[in-house]
Parts: structure tokens; sequence; C-alpha cells
């Protein structure tokens, strides 16, 4: 019997609940993981609708909830939201392309929000899961919809066509993202163009050829609006481009009129965009071209929210990217999980949202419930609006402000310490001043970390495990060089199994952020005992005389059945027992009552080369053979793993209960060629000066570089005391300057180092320098230097700073 229940809010991922009353969860099976084993926890939570695709018994307990059985979950989802698409009869804007989906979408969202009440895709939710999701925001009060459809494969665009229902289309561009899973760009071209087949109209670069050969071949030509900036009769021509140092002017023709805009961005990228935003216009509202102002003080779309070191011990996520009461409720999600059980307070510094459609009292309400439901401790409004509605609405912790200025010259603005802060709020509030002077100083060297790489490269190597098959990530030596603290969080929140740090006091730092999942300590110490108890670790064993010390000490302490994991040496003559030693680790831990074997492991010394495929099977035969001796002495179970990341790709069928991932989180393949990891850090400094030497200088301490014409030499804050190699010194290693690469040139010092910028003619002081990254990927400069990417890495300077970062 179903009962009664009022429905506004949709749920695919239980870590982001809000309002569990009016929450529908959808109850989604991937392939890493099944919504329904958090039915029981959203249960707890006030949750009470659900759609499933199987009813199981557990759910006989749950009275008064309702459950919605249906043969596919996704399927259900995309259904409910082409159903709430149909109850509107608004323009909706569709928008695909292989790049620039979500700053198309956001300009017109600054171009036109004036005209129209819009909805749109909060960030760049434009998956078979995002879109349902974005369109369901959808509501009476709307007069525009503008949202993304992404497609990696075939056949998947004739959903999200169904659910958003375009009248009319922008095609950006056909690129390289996710060719290898179409069989030619024509392909790809047709399967995004099949978004547009019930469209009024289609906005496109009529200058390309391969979208022009698509519009003929899917017989959509007669629907297109094509700009060009070589046929004069296009429907918007382009006249000229004129670039200067910080903006653009783009000259165009429509309907017999020419106008001349100008707009804050000067890379080609950018200009395309804004080109499709004006074709647009010329469309659906004509009259909007003439205010040359709107195009004028556009601002850069920030396509990530990032993490950043604050002053007096805060941390600041910066999310200016949009502010809307969605794109809130993700923020918070994302402020909570960072939170943990750490004692920093939880502060948001939110501006006024505009344009909600809702009435200022009612539209803060929610914004109250949703800081009750994120456990937000206080909050700072900034705006009219907020100052006069929000004391009344928050009952928090709060204080509110009419400006930004306001606030920034406040003796509450002197005042921030120990706080996780986030900072979410409209454009016309400039909150790039807030963070500047919040931010810790240091210097203009950062390693950029992209946590959404991190989920993808975790969720890779999920999917080639069976599901039952345990995840162990190693975060040990700073994660990698990666920063320790932001990956656990990012791994816990995604419910990883275990974690693994070398050493003990890795661990208690990593409990005192507030990571709570089972940690394993890989190298424990005797002198480490009381930090492994106290702090809940559980340390690997590998002697004899560790494992007696630590039961001694487990029984001194009264402790009983203290997991812990043995390790089994056999081959790589580092730590570890002998496998013939078994018989009498298995008398030893029977004997006692403080310890208990969680795990039997092993490592593997050659997974990653095939030229010693034969003695990694001779490891695994005689691993398992000690694993099984002591398995069967014990007589009780004990999980089992030996495989590390290239083992996972390599020897899959050897998972056992548990597998061990470590630089294949990272980035980093053991497949040669293998595309299907993403590259997880960027590290970026500046040019801060340039250099005119003569033909026949010397560069450097020790002169060992001489150049043979006159060059340009960049200096670039950057050094060995950063962990830069002093190795890729004398043209042995490269940078990237504007997309070219440029050797370093003469010995490499402690705090900076020269570079060869003299083939890239338009190169600057404060230009962006890539040292390793996408371009320059870590793999080729271990190769260089004849060492492993695990030594680039982890030779990062803590003095780097970290900043991290989403999509």
């Amino acid at each position: 019997m179903l009962e009664e229940g009022f429905i506004d809010h949709l749920l695919t991922d239980s870590r982001t609940l809000s309002f569990p009353e009016t929450t529908l969860f959808f109850a989604i099976r991937t392939q890493t993981n099944d919504g329904s084993k958090y039915i029981a926890e959203l249960y707890g939570l006030r949750v009470r609708h659900f759609v499933v695709s199987r009813y199981r018994p557990e759910f006989e307990a749950m009275k008064d909830a309702n459950f919605l059985v249906v043969q596919n979950v996704s399927t259900a989802l995309q259904q409910l939201a082409t159903h709430h698409r149909k109850q509107f009869g608004i323009p909706v804007v569709g928008i695909t392309g292989s790049n620039g989906k979500t700053v198309v979408k956001e300009l017109l969202y600054q171009l036109l929000h004036t005209e129209f009440h819009i909805v749109r895709s909060p960030r760049s939710y434009n998956s078979q899961l995002g879109v349902p999701l974005s369109v369901w925001q959808m509501n009476e009060n709307h007069t525009l919809g503008i949202f993304e459809a992404g497609i990696s494969q075939p056949n998947e665009m004739a959903h999200l066509r169904r659910i958003i229902a375009p009248t009319i289309g922008i095609l950006t561009n056909i690129g390289e993202a996710h060719q290898e899973n179409f069989t030619s760009p024509l392909q790809k071209c047709l399967e995004k163009l099949s978004l547009f087949n019930d469209c009024e109209v289609i906005i496109y670069n009529a200058d390309d050829k391969h979208i022009v050969h698509g519009l003929e071949t899917a017989c959509l030509s007669h629907k297109g609006l094509g700009w060009s900036r070589t046929d004069s009769e296009a429907q918007v021509f382009i006249e000229s481009v004129r670039r200067g140092e910080t903006v653009t002017q783009i000259s165009c023709t429509t309907f017999g009129i020419t106008r001349t805009y100008e707009a804050p961005f000067t890379d080609a990228a950018s200009i395309e965009n804004v080109i499709h935003c004006i074709a647009l216009m010329t469309y659906l509202k004509p009259t909007a071209l003439s205010n040359m102002q709107a195009f004028r003080t556009l601002e850069p779309v920030a396509m990530r929210l990032e993490v950043k070191e604050g002053i007096n011990h805060c941390r600041l996520i910066n999310d200016t990217y949009n502010s809307d009461i969605h794109s809130l409720a993700i923020a918070l999600d994302f402020q909570l999980s960072r939170k943990g059980d750490n004692k920093l307070k939880t502060t948001v510094i939110l501006s006024d949202i505009l344009q909600s459609g809702l009435m200022p009292k009612v539209l803060y309400k929610k914004v109250a419930e949703l800081f009750r439901q994120k456990k937000v401790e206080r909050v700072i409004g900034i705006g009219r609006d907020l100052k006069t509605y929000g004391p009344a609405a928050f009952g928090m912790e709060c204080e509110f402000y009419g400006t930004t200025q306001e606030f920034i010259h406040s003796p509450s603005f002197k005042q921030f310490a120990n706080e996780l802060i986030l900072l979410k709020g409209s454009r016309m509030f400039h909150f790039e001043q807030i963070t500047e002077l919040l931010e810790k100083k240091v210097h203009e060297t950062i390693l950029e970390v992209n946590l959404d790489a991190i989920v993808h490269n975790y969720n890779h190597f999920r999917s080639i495990l069976h599901p039952e098959t345990q995840m162990i990530c190693m975060v040990k030596a700073f994660g990698y060089g990666v920063g320790s603290y932001e990956l656990a969080k990012t791994l816990q929140e995604h419910r990883c199994g275990y974690l693994a740090v070398a050493v003990a006091d890795e661990g208690a730092e990593l409990r005192r952020e507030g990571i709570f999942v089972p940690l394993i300590v890989m190298n424990p110490e005797f002198g480490s005992f009381n930090t492994l108890f106290e702090y809940r670790l559980e340390p690997e064993v590998y002697s004899f005389k560790l494992l007696n010390a630590l039961s001694r000490e487990a029984e001194r302490r009264g402790i009983v059945s203290w997991p812990v994991h043995v390790k089994i040496d056999t081959g790589m003559y580092r730590l570890g027992f002998r496998p013939e030693d078994m018989p009498e680790v298995s008398r030893l831990l029977k004997r006692q009552s403080g310890l208990y074997a969680r795990s039997v492991f092993s490592h593997l010394a050659g997974s990653d080369s095939a030229e010693h495929d034969a003695f990694t099977r001779q490891q695994i035969q005689a691993y398992t053979q000690a694993a099984d001796v002591l398995e069967k002495e014990l007589g009780y179970p004990v999980s089992r793993h030996i495989l590390n990341s290239a083992g996972i790709e390599r020897f899959a069928d050897y998972q056992f209960d548990m597998v061990r991932l470590g630089i294949g989180l990272y980035g980093i393949s053991a497949l040669p060629g293998s595309e299907t990891l993403q590259p997880v850090c960027t590290l970026k400094t500046t040019i801060l000066q340039i250099q005119e030497a003569p033909a026949g200088s010397t560069i450097g301490y020790g002169r060992r570089s001489r150049v043979d014409r006159g060059s340009r030499i960049g200096v670039i804050p950057i050094g060995y005391a950063d962990g830069l190699d002093r190795r890729m010194g004398n043209g042995a290693g490269e940078v990237i300057v504007r997309g070219r690469r440029c050797p370093f040139v003469g010995n490499l010092c402690m705090d900076i180092s020269m570079i060869d910028v003299t083939d890239v003619e338009e190169a600057q002081e404060r230009d962006e320098v890539t040292v390793f990254g996408k371009e320059l990927p870590v793999g080729e400069i271990a190769r260089k230097l004849d060492t492993i990417p695990y030594e680039i890495l982890t030779s990062l300077s803590p003095r780097v700073k970290r900043v991290y970062y989403k999509e």
C-alpha cells in the first residue's frame, strides 16, 4: 500500500541528501556500486520514497516507506524527467559538442538573464543521470531552459533528446574527446546532431566542413543557422576578429546590421563561444544584441571548484562559478564531505542569489534549511536581500553586510581562524577580492590536483574487479606527493574500503583530519605502538620480533582481536615472513588473543613488465600456498591480496579478496599506450622575467649552457628545493609555454630555473609555465631521467602549494 507523499527532489547519490521528506531515491546499480545498499541508511535519515529494481526482504521492516519496483532504475529516472519536461512549453536550448558546452551555457546565462527567467544545468550535469536531474528543476516560473548533453558512446543521445526536447540546438564543435568509442568522426558528429532532430533551428560553425557534412548527412541542413568568417551570405557573418592584449573586438553582421562587440577574452576558444552566443541571440532575442555592455562585462567561466589553504589555519572552498540554490546544494555537499571529524568550523560566505524565481523570504527559508541539513555553523551574508531577510531565516551564527567592500572592511574579516570556508557568490559581488585576502600566500609554483581524475581512475580500476573485491588505496608518502588529506577525503567519500599509509604518524594525521575508514600501516616501527592503538591503525606484521612485541603490547593494554596484516616475502627480499614460516606464525597467533589476522599479502616484484611474467606467476603460486597454510592452521578466513596497480591491469584473475591501488590512482598505467587513466597532477609556475641574451652568452651557475644565437631566457620560480630534479637542466628537460615546449638552460638553481623561450615569440612575463601535466606527462619525464614516476611525484616539496579542484 503506497503512502501519500509529495516529491520535490530526486536523489541518485545518498551522500547528497538535503530534504529527506520530499525526496525520491533512485537505487541505481552501476559497474562499481549498487544504490540499494544505502536504502537502510537513507530510511534512517527519514527518506520514505524509493525506486528499486528488486524488492528485498529487508524492506519489509520499513512499513511506512514506498517502494516502486521497475525493470531499470536509470530508465525510470529518465522517463520521469521526460514526462516532467512535457509539462512546459517554453523555449529550450540544447547544447552539445566535444568542448565548450558549459562555457556557452554560462555565457548565455550572463547575456540573457535579464531577458528571461532561466533554468539551466548545474555545473556540467550533462550525462545520462545529470540531464534528468537538471530538467527536473524546471517549474512554471521559468521562461527559458538551457541544458547540456554529453555523450561518450553511440546510441546515448536518443535518451537525452527525449528528456531535453530542445527547441533550439547549439553544436559547439567536434573534437577528439571519446573518439575511441566511435568508428569515425562522422559517426560521432551524427550521434551528437541527433539531439536536434526535432529542433526548430541549429546553431553551428558553418566554416567547419565536418559539421556541414554531418548536417547534410543527417538531413538537418534546412534547420541550420550557421555563422561564418568567410561567407558574407551567412545568416551571421563575422567580418573581423581583432585581438588586443585583454579584449577582442568581434565585428558581425546580422539582419543587414553590423555591430562590433567587445569581449574580455583573447583565446580562440572563448571567442568562438561568444560567437555561438551571438548566433543564438540572433534567432531567440534579436533585440538583446543591441546591449553592447552585456558583452563587455562578460566574465570568465570558472570551470572548477577549488580547495586552497587559507590564513590562520583556515581552508577555503572557492566556488564562485555560479550562484543558485541548486549549485549551492552541490557546493555544501562538497564542504560537508571535507568536514569529517576535524575541528574546523563550517562557514559559508554567501551573496544574494539572483534570478531564483522565488520571493526572497521563501528563497532564504529554503537556503536556511539547506544550511541546517549540511551542518553549517556560521553564515556571512552579503547583499541587500540577505541583509533584509537573512536574520529571520537563519538560526545559526550569522552576520550580514550590504556589499563585499563593507564586509572586507569590517572587524569580523580579521577574525577568521580554524574554519572551513565556502565562498559562494554571484559575479557582481566580486568574491575574488575576498578569496585573495583570505588565501595563504606562498610562492607562485603550484601543484594542481584534479579530484575528478582521482575518482575516474579509482572507478576504472574498480570496474576491472569483482563487486565483492575490496580496494586498498595507497596514500602513503603524502599521497605520493599529491597531498594525503584531500586524497583520503575523496576516496572516503567514494566509499573506498581501506587506505594504506607508510608509517603510523601519517595515519594519525589522517585520523585527526576526520578520516574514519580502516587504515593499514605498511611499515610500522617499534616505537609507534601507542599511536597505532590510540588512532585505530592496523599494522602490517613482517617478522616474529614485531609480531611478538605487538602481541605483548595488546595483552598489556587488555586489547582483544586487534587486526593485523601478515606480510609474506615471495621474492622481493624486502620485508616479510618466508612462506615456510607460516606454521609458526599461525601457532603464535593462535596462542594469544590480542591480535588476529585480518589479511595476508605479498608484493609483486615485476608485474608491470611482460619479461617478468613467469616470475610473477611463480610469486603468486608461492603466496597462494603460504596463505592456504596460514588460513588452514588458524581455522578462520583471512582476506588475501597480492595485486598492485600493474597487477590489477595485467593479472586481474588473481585479485583474491582485496587489491592495493597505488600509482594507477594517480594516472600512471602499466599498459603501454593506454589512455584509460586520467592525469591527476599539473605542476605550474610563471615567468618572472625575460632576459635578452646575446649569441655566445653563458647561462647560470658554472656556465654550463651557452646560447649560439640571440636568445630570450625566461626565469621561473621553481628549483631543486621545490623537488625539481637537477638532471633536467642544460637542455635535458623541457616545460610548456603557450602550448610549445621550451628547454631548460643552465644548471637548475635552488629556487629558480631558466628556460629558453626564444621560439615562443609571444611569450611574456607572467605567462603560465607547465612543468608537467597532460601535455608533458610525468611518465615521459621519468623515462628521460631514467627513473620512475613515483620519484617525480614524491620529490615535490611541501612548500609547493597544492590546489585541489573538481570540474
